[in-house]
């Protein structure tokens, strides 16, 4: 018997005057729930011995939100000060800012990247993953400048917006020189930075640039109708489900394969070392 791809059953999307019902992720896992429902179902067999359930297009996306909400959930350690959005869409297509932040230290864009067990390495405009260039820090330029013009926009006068780049789950972070504009940080050196940073805004200006963000139309030429969030979240759950459920099978296996060959010699070497000395 094959596995089908149940999702829970409400997918309509819901119609959301405002951003500030957003979840960490929330473009992401849209995006990893419509590759999802194309990945090819697994056998019973399949599941029984740990095949994984995400495909190679929809691996990246699930690996994506959970850089995005791992951070979600560390905002929330932020005090009722700050505004916190998530999964901001912006432009004219299905680009998104992954967190924007709005606060006494000032308005940061915040851009997520995961890099799961990497040594990841950064001087001024350069980043470097195991190697290889990424274009992590031009991005976050770029995307604090846009959110700089369009928040200005919205509120009649200039308002200076900071640029971060989060590397989430990465081996190590060495950081040789400082970027002008841009700040690289673990999750941990986000929140300390941002707690300890001197006020730049007052309450009053906090609240009038949380009102102007946290509408769609400040950000998105075209804004759509957003899926509902706590569906969105149930979704995302089964899907972690059965990521988590085939890893643990996977794991058991190996380690009844290794407790067997372990048995074996266990039982061989004795009889073999008498042969010898015999």
């Amino acid at each position: 018997m094959s596995e089908a791809q149940p999702l829970p059953a409400q997918s309509q999307p819901s119609h959301s005057e405002t951003l500030t019902s957003r979840v960490p992720g929330h473009s992401v896992i849209e995006e990893l729930l419509a590759a999802h429902r194309l990945d090819p179902p697994r056998s019973a067999l399949g599941r029984f011995f740990g095949a994984r359930p995400l495909g190679s297009e929809s691996a990246p996306w699930y690996w994506g939100a959970l850089g995005e909400r791992e951070i979600g959930a560390l905002l929330l350690q932020l005090g009722p000060e700050w505004t916190v959005l998530h999964a901001v869409p912006v432009g004219k297509g299905s680009s998104d800012i992954d967190h924007v932040l709005i606060g006494p230290g000032g308005v940061f864009t915040v851009n997520t990247k995961r890099h799961a067990g990497q040594a990841v390495w950064t001087a001024k405009n350069t980043l470097m993953v195991a190697g290889q260039r990424q274009r992590h820090i031009p991005n976050a330029v770029y995307e604090a400048k846009r959110a700089s013009k369009l928040l200005s926009a919205a509120v009649g006068h200039p308002i200076h917006v900071s640029g971060v780049v989060v590397i989430v789950g990465a081996k190590s972070l060495t950081v040789r020189e400082k970027h002008s504009e841009i700040a690289v940080f673990t999750p941990r050196q986000l929140l300390r930075s941002l707690n300890h940073r001197r006020p730049v805004l007052t309450p009053q200006q906090i609240a009038i640039l949380s009102a102007a963000a946290a509408q769609p139309e400040t950000w998105h030429k075209n804004p759509q109708p957003q899926s509902d969030a706590r569906w969105l979240e149930s979704a995302f759950y089964e899907v972690s489900r059965k990521v988590d459920q085939a890893r643990r099978r996977r794991v058991g296996w190996v380690l009844a394969l290794v407790g067997t060959v372990l048995g074996t010699i266990s039982g061989v070497l004795p009889s073999l070392l008498f042969a010898l000395v015999r």
